[in-house]
Order: C-alpha cells, then sequence, then structure tokens
C-alpha cells in the first residue's frame, strides 16, 4: 500500500469521523439555537474567516510542504512570521470589534469576535506542526489529534447550549477545540525547538506568502461574502438560513474535497519526484473525483427534504430549496481542490492568483444584487457563479498542461453516467416519499441502498478506474496487516529462550570480561 493511498485513508478517517461529529453537532445545535442565534454566529465566523485568509498563509502550510530543501530555520522562520501577524491582528480584531458591532446593530457581537479572536494566537503552533505532519505524509497522527480536538469542541459548544449561552457556545466551543489540538500536536511532536524565534530568510517566506494569502483571501471572502451581505441588508434569520443550507450541501462536499485536500499537494510533488507526468495525475485525479463528488451531491439534491427534516427538525426545512441550488452548483467545482496545488506544481502560483481575480468579483458582484431580492436568489446564483469560476480555473490548468477538452471529456464521461444511475435510483425513492408510499426515514435508507447498488453496477460496467484502485487499496492494506502478523509469530517462534536470573548476568559478566 503506497504513501499516498496511506495519506488518503488516513485523512479520509479523520475526516469521516469529523462529519459524523459535525452531523451530531448540528442536529443538536439546530433545536438549541434559533436561526438568528446562529445567523450571528455565521458572522462572526464570517469575519474571522476573513480575516484569517489574509494572513495565515503568510509563512504557512503551503510555503512549508512545496519548499524543495527544508531546514529547521525555516521552520522556525515560518513560524514566527506567522505568530507575529497573528498577535496583531488579535489586537486589531478586539479593539475594532465595537465598530464592527455597530455597523450591524448587533453589541454582543463585539463580544463574540474578541472571543474567538483568540483562536488567532493558538493557530500558528498547531499549523505549522500540521504542515509539518503533511509534508512527511503522516496523517495518522494528525488524524487522531483533529478528531480529538473536533470532539473536544463538540462537547464545549452544545454544552454551553444548553446552559443558553445563545451563538456564544459555538463561539467558545471553536476555541476550545483550536486549545486542545494545538496542545496534542505539540506533545504529538515533541520538538519545542520549532517555535524559537527566527527570521532568516523572512522575505522568502513573505514572498511565497503574499500570493498564497492573496489567493485565499479572495476566495474565502467570495464564498463567505453572502452571509455578511445577508446580515446588513436582510437580517440575521436569512444569514441563519443561508449558513444552514450551505453548511449543509459542505458536509457532502467534504466526504471528497476536505478528505483529498490536506493530501493532495504533497501527494503530486511525491508523484512529480518519482518521474510521474502532471498532465497525467491531473486528469486521473478527475477522473476519481468525480466518481464519488458527483454522485454524493445529486443524491443530496434529490433527498434534500427527508434529509434535512430527519437531521434537523421540520423548523429548518425552509432550507431545502437552498439545498437543491447550491447542489447543482457545486456540481462544476469538481476539480477546485486541485487548481492550486498542480498550478504550484506546475511552477505557476501566479496563474492561481490571477484565475481568482478573474472570476470571483463578476461573480461577486452578482451575489450582491440578488441579495437584495432575498436568500433564494443568492443560492440560484450560484447555478451561474461556480460553473463560470469552474471553466476560468480548468481553463489556466489547459493552458499549462496542454490539455484538451477532448481529453477532459474522456475522463469524465464515466463518472457522469455513474452519477446518472445513482441519481435515477435515488429519484425513484424521492418520489416515492413524497406520494407517502413510503415513510420518510425507511424511504431514505431504501434510496440510500438502491443509489448505493446503482453506484456500484454503473461503475462496474463503465470499468471505472477508481474501483480497481480501491480494490488496490484495500489487497494493499489488507497484505500488509498479515505480513505484520505473519512477522510477529515467526519472531515469536523463532525467538532464543530466554533462561533469566543467574544465566543472564552470568552471559553479561563473560562478555565484560572478555
Amino acid at each position: 500500500m503506497s504513501s499516498v493511498h496511506r495519506s488518503v485513508l488516513f485523512s479520509a478517517l479523520e475526516r469521516y469521523g469529523s462529519i459524523l461529529l459535525v452531523f451530531a453537532a448540528m442536529a443538536v445545535l439546530s433545536r438549541l439555537l434559533s436561526p438568528a442565534e446562529f445567523g450571528v454566529y455565521a458572522v462572526i465566523s464570517a469575519i474571522l474567516a476573513v480575516i484569517s485568509a489574509s494572513y495565515q498563509e503568510i509563512g504557512g502550510a503551503n510555503y512549508l510542504i512545496q519548499k524543495i530543501a527544508l531546514s529547521a530555520a525555516d521552520v522556525r522562520t515560518a513560524f514566527t512570521v506567522t505568530l507575529m501577524f497573528s498577535v496583531a491582528v488579535t489586537m486589531a480584531v478586539v479593539v475594532a470589534g465595537v465598530l464592527i458591532a455597530r455597523f450591524y446593530g448587533q453589541e454582543s457581537l463585539g463580544t463574540g469576535l474578541a472571543v474567538a479572536a483568540i483562536s488567532f494566537v493558538l493557530t500558528p503552533f498547531s499549523a505549522t506542526i500540521t504542515a509539518l505532519y503533511r509534508r512527511e505524509m503522516q496523517f495518522g497522527k494528525l488524524a487522531v489529534c483533529n478528531l480529538i480536538a473536533n470532539t473536544a469542541s463538540m462537547i464545549v459548544a452544545i454544552l454551553l447550549a444548553a446552559l443558553h449561552y445563545s451563538f456564544m457556545a459555538p463561539v467558545w466551543g471553536g476555541v476550545a477545540g483550536n486549545f486542545v489540538l494545538a496542545a496534542l500536536l505539540a506533545t504529538a511532536r515533541r520538538d519545542i525547538k520549532l517555535f524559537r524565534p527566527s527570521l532568516a530568510g523572512a522575505t522568502e517566506v513573505m514572498g511565497f506568502g503574499l500570493y498564497s494569502s492573496g489567493i485565499s483571501l479572495i476566495n474565502v471572502f467570495y464564498n463567505l461574502a453572502p452571509q455578511i451581505f445577508l446580515a446588513r441588508i436582510l437580517d440575521f434569520s436569512a444569514v441563519g438560513l443561508y449558513s444552514r443550507a450551505l453548511g449543509v450541501t459542505q458536509v457532502f462536499d467534504k466526504l471528497i474535497g476536505q478528505v483529498l485536500g490536506p493530501v493532495m499537494m504533497p501527494a503530486i510533488f511525491q508523484q512529480i519526484g518519482a518521474g510521474g507526468e502532471l498532465r497525467l495525475i491531473y486528469l486521473d485525479a478527475i477522473r476519481s473525483l468525480t466518481a464519488v463528488y458527483w454522485p454524493s451531491l445529486a443524491f443530496m439534491a434529490i433527498m434534500a427534504e427527508p434529509i434535512i427534516l430527519i437531521w434537523l427538525g421540520s423548523s429548518w426545512l425552509e432550507i431545502v430549496p437552498l439545498v437543491r441550488l447550491i447542489c447543482i452548483g457545486y456540481l462544476a467545482l469538481f476539480a477546485a481542490c486541485l487548481t492550486y496545488p498542480v498550478l504550484v506544481a506546475a511552477g505557476r502560483v501566479h496563474d492561481a492568483l490571477l484565475s481568482s481575480l478573474i472570476s470571483l468579483p463578476p461573480s461577486l458582484c452578482l451575489v450582491f444584487a440578488a441579495s437584495f431580492w432575498g436568500v433564494t436568489w443568492v443560492a440560484a446564483s450560484m447555478l451561474v457563479t461556480l460553473p463560470f469560476q469552474a471553466a476560468v480555473a480548468i481553463g489556466f490548468i489547459a493552458k499549462r498542461l496542454g490539455l484538451t477538452w477532448s481529453e477532459l471529456f474522456a475522463a469524465l464521461w464515466k463518472s457522469a453516467l455513474v452519477s446518472l444511475m445513482s441519481s435515477i435510483a435515488a429519484l425513484l425513492f424521492a418520489v416515492m416519499i413524497s406520494l407517502d408510499e413510503i415513510g420518510m426515514v425507511s424511504g431514505l435508507a431504501a434510496g440510500s441502498a438502491c443509489a448505493a447498488g446503482a453506484w456500484l453496477t454503473g461503475m462496474t460496467v463503465t470499468r471505472h478506474p477508481l474501483l480497481e484502485k480501491i480494490a488496490n487499496a484495500s489487497n494493499g492494506l489488507w497484505d500488509r496487516r498479515l505480513n505484520r502478523l505473519f512477522d510477529r509469530r515467526n519472531t515469536q517462534k523463532f525467538a532464543p529462550p530466554s533462561r533469566g536470573g543467574m544465566f543472564d548476568r552470568s552471559v553479561e559478566c563473560r562478555s565484560r570480561k572478555t
């Protein structure tokens, strides 16, 4: 089993475990917090995410991963630069929180921003170690630490929400999770020398980081702009509805994108170092991504109503059309997690920034205009903006890698057929649920099983390459376990017997005399 396969496996275990925690937390918090309370929390998260994106890539993970010869001094400098920016930004957020609260007419918003900003000081410690583990493809340790931290965050948020802490409950939960993560990673690494201040080579760190931060900032701001616009133009209830719909959709998006995202860049550089061709790596990656990404989003769009009703409760049924629109728009982003690492590997990191500058400002204008018409129109705007962004990004990659549209079609048609077969199976049960021919829970369970069966049938009929990869990875993992068991038994079987006591000491004495 290759290191890439093991990394993907551990990343999947972590992300899927985290998604289960998110499922549970969303189900509980949706019944403890109102849409307006959740809307205030969403605005706090959006503001801090935009601020974080503006500087945390300066000396962040991507710099440490892509650097070919990485020294201890490079790591210390990257950490120091990030920490300096983090402390400065934390103080600025605390001061500016009062003004932001007045802008939105929500005085308690300032308190929430000040508390949430504590995470900025913790992030450099966890981010530096995370980057090193990703570079070394040690995703097992990351998985354990992240799952424990996410569990702590969920427990704190739910307990405080039950104690009527309102929107501050998930805010404190996030801070608790970041503290636990930083502590666990520092304990696992056991190398406090990484955190010794250093500014040697800071110019190089900041030079690369400016591009990465620019890309991160414009993308994060675009993704979170609807919450910021809606809070000012409409109200916090609209923000809560939109944020919850987006969160539900992104849970299924995380099944793929966030599993492969942390692995993607180090895996690409590893394959290139082994002689792989970037063009073929990209085509193979989108072939595998779409086979799971498209059917998952299509299933969510079709089964949105029973999923929302069972998961979040009847008070959130208003987001069903929003979820469907967002899912359809997200289908275009099948290669989004590949764009940045592929362009960096091609030596064209500035193309990633240029792509965002071309596609996101017009998309942002459309979202802003749609926000005056209501939250449904904001979701509907994604049917235009997301395909446009995907086309621009793929166009840049195709130009740099020498790809043709016919090659892209050849890589995607099997996944499209598999998605269609899976969607038809899910649609049959969705219709039966709407006609009350079958119960909500049983219909969702049966629809899931039939959609999975149709997906497997489609993968087999089309001879999709991903099916062979899954089989090879599973066999590799099984063979590895058998080899370890066999080696352990042989070691125990043929190990020389130990007599202990005086015999061992006499042997030691004789060896000393000799």
